[in-house]
């Protein structure tokens, strides 16, 4: 235990606020390379000190940090090029989309006109390097008054706008004085989107982040979920060790391009390809009659970000439910008195705001019951894009198996099978809707107070291309639940979440967790350990000793069956795992106690008819007892048999 608080105490000390020579201090969510470790803030925010200067880059630019203003989520910064460039030219628009950050509404625009005819007759700043005999370039504040003076902008070739930030500190004597390299060094404004480190801070903690996309809390006694007043240390730190172990072997895996090479041969060319909207479906800009009011437009209602600011209460710290890789979830009550969970994504902006509004339509039209509702979105035209969500009051399965409302005994197998069953309908529903969901998990798995299913998440892998990760730097999806024929073929197919789900099985099964660093290392991971388990007929050491399985017949039958459906969800070859349909059905099946290794068989072929379309399997691997799994290996086909139970 004391390595263990060293190691806790060390990271509370890496995160300690530091600067670059004069300038401000850098602290979560920013963190200086070299000089911090990566855990102290986000990727996307990592700053260089490059000749006493704190350095940020953004997409392809490079920008000066002037200021931090941490209370407000805003930072003031200057374009490198223009310290650098006697005469600096801006020759495209700050590009933010794809970052967590955001331009200022405080912010002016300058804006560079290159290569006019004419010479306006008003108030301009020269750009004499980039002007001849024949063409003017220059830069103007206030456009729109230029062109009341009857000049025509479209006498010029280029335009392009850069933002200055003007604080009262500057005249409007001094400003006309200046040339236009002055004016942009005085920079500009940027808002940025992160988990909020205010009530952390109050607490005594250090902010950070780690690799299972989680908000950490550092203290000088451990890392705590959210403030040094909370508990879950050695949980915590645990789940630290194992986010960074897990970092760890994505870098080897993605680095062993030979290996990669090798195997893709064996892949057989699945790839995800969502359904893409019909000309009926895609949405006209024309239909949106100024969204910020609220309306709704092709039947998703669109929130301004007043009414969800109001609903959280300005996005309260001591509201937050959670915090992933997308984004951070408050609780929030809307005017009409519904509870909503308000996602505040990351990313700001999008080059393709429509194809985000087009997938926001997706979302609301998906109708299950065991799928958490989404109500609508802000408009493209808000300040930030939110998705609303309805509120689930009884938190996540991983809760109660083995987080802060684990209790032994208080999750009945009778509820756990239940919960297996809802989840897998919901997932069969959205396969044959043509979604795959890419995170199924114990934590996007929530309860209601009846302990009834609602699948959360299941739209973010709408939203964002499949080769981004945004804020993590670990591999897509989360370390434990992640299908190794992905990680092998990097092609992600509806059997990627049926490998997913096996893990939450498994996990319902022994209430262990997906990950857990302290087992022995052929464990670490619960799919490897729960294929050893069963493979050596050892599978009562895997199940949950408060189940009863050792006491009830019932139990233990029932438990089998379920075991025998995640291990034909945990097989390495893809072929050889059932569809999500097929799961549910021998569920089913189980639960309505006439399951039985014959019974399997009858279930090899079937037809489920979903809203989304007609879904046909093929057969359902053997049970475990009896199994005969065919491994191919180098062209070559060997069969093993599973030990019995």
């Amino acid at each position: 235990m004391a390595t263990e608080t060293r190691s806790a105490d060390s990271h509370f000390e890496a995160c300690m606020p530091r600067s670059c020579g004069n300038g401000p201090n850098i602290s979560y969510p920013f963190w200086i390379f070299g000089e911090h470790e990566s855990f102290c803030g986000y990727p996307n925010f990592e700053i260089t000190c490059e000749e006493k200067d704190p350095i940020l880059k953004i997409s392809d630019e490079t920008y000066i940090i002037r200021d931090i203003f941490y209370n407000n989520n805003s930072l003031l910064v200057v374009n490198a090029v223009v310290h650098e460039d006697g005469c600096p030219t801006p020759r495209k628009n700050v590009s933010l989309d794809r970052t967590p950050f955001s331009l200022s509404p405080d912010n002016v625009n300058l804006s560079f006109l290159y290569n006019c005819v004419a010479q306006p007759n008003y108030h301009t700043y020269p750009v004499s390097c980039a002007s001849n005999a024949s063409f003017h370039s220059f830069a103007v504040f206030h456009k729109e008054a230029l062109e009341n003076t009857s000049y025509s902008i479209k006498s010029c070739r280029t335009l392009i706008e850069s933002p200055v930030y003007v604080n009262g500190d500057v005249s409007f004597v001094s400003l006309l004085g200046m040339n236009y390299t002055d004016v942009l060094k005085l920079g500009f404004v940027l808002n940025w989107t992160a988990h909020s480190c205010s009530k952390c801070k109050r607490s005594g903690g250090r902010c950070g982040f780690s690799y299972t996309n989680e908000f950490v809390c550092f203290c000088s006694d451990g890392p705590h979920p959210k403030t040094c007043n909370d508990g879950g240390g050695f949980n915590l730190r645990r789940k630290l060790i194992i986010g960074f172990c897990a970092a760890a072997g994505g870098i080897l895996i993605t680095s062993a391009v030979f290996y990669f090479l090798l195997q893709r041969r064996r892949c057989k060319g699945y790839f995800f390809k969502p359904s893409f909207l019909t000309s009926r479906n895609s949405l006209d800009g024309s239909l949106v009659v100024d969204s910020e009011k609220g309306d709704s437009f092709a039947g998703v209602h669109v929130f301004t970000y007043k009414e969800l600011e109001e609903a959280t209460n300005n996005f309260d710290s001591d509201k937050e439910l959670g915090d992933g890789g997308f984004g951070t979830v408050y609780y929030g009550e809307l005017r009409d008195g519904r509870a909503v969970a308000v996602k505040r994504l990351y990313e700001n902006n999008y080059k393709r705001v429509e194809q985000f509004m087009n997938e926001v339509e997706i979302l609301t039209r998906l109708r299950h019951q065991n799928l958490v509702s989404l109500y609508g979105s802000t408009s493209r035209h808000s300040r930030e894009l939110l998705l609303v969500y309805e509120y689930v009051s009884n938190g996540t399965v991983a809760d109660h198996l083995h987080g802060d409302r684990a209790k032994p005994g208080a999750l009945s197998w009778h509820i756990r099978l239940e919960i297996a069953i809802e989840t897998a309908l919901a997932l069969r529903y959205l396969h044959a809707s043509d979604i795959i969901h890419r995170d199924v998990k114990t934590n996007n798995i929530l309860l209601d107070k009846d302990f009834h299913v609602k699948v959360a998440d299941f739209g973010l892998s709408r939203l964002f291309p499949t080769d981004v990760t945004h804020v993590s730097t670990a591999p897509q999806g989360t370390p434990g639940y992640v299908d190794p024929d992905y990680h092998r073929c990097y092609q992600l197919t509806s059997k990627s979440d049926v490998f997913s789900f096996g893990v939450v099985l498994i996990e319902l099964i022994s209430s262990k967790p997906a990950v857990d660093i302290t087992r022995h290392r052929h464990e670490i991971n619960l799919w490897n350990m729960a294929i050893n388990k069963i493979q050596s007929g050892a599978l009562h050491e895997l199940v949950d000793p408060s189940l009863g399985f050792e006491s009830n017949d019932k139990v233990r039958k029932t438990i089998t069956g379920v075991a025998e459906v995640a291990f034909g969800c945990l097989q390495n070859e893809i072929d050889m795992r059932p569809t999500m349909a097929q799961v549910w059905e021998t569920l089913m099946g189980i639960q309505n106690e006439d399951y039985s290794k014959g019974n399997a068989e009858k279930m090899d072929v079937f037809r489920a008819e979903e809203e989304g379309g007609l879904l046909k399997s093929g057969p359902l691997p053997r049970s475990p007892d009896s199994v005969m799994i065919k491994w191919v290996s180098n062209g070559s086909s060997t069969t093993t048999t599973t030990p019995s139970f």
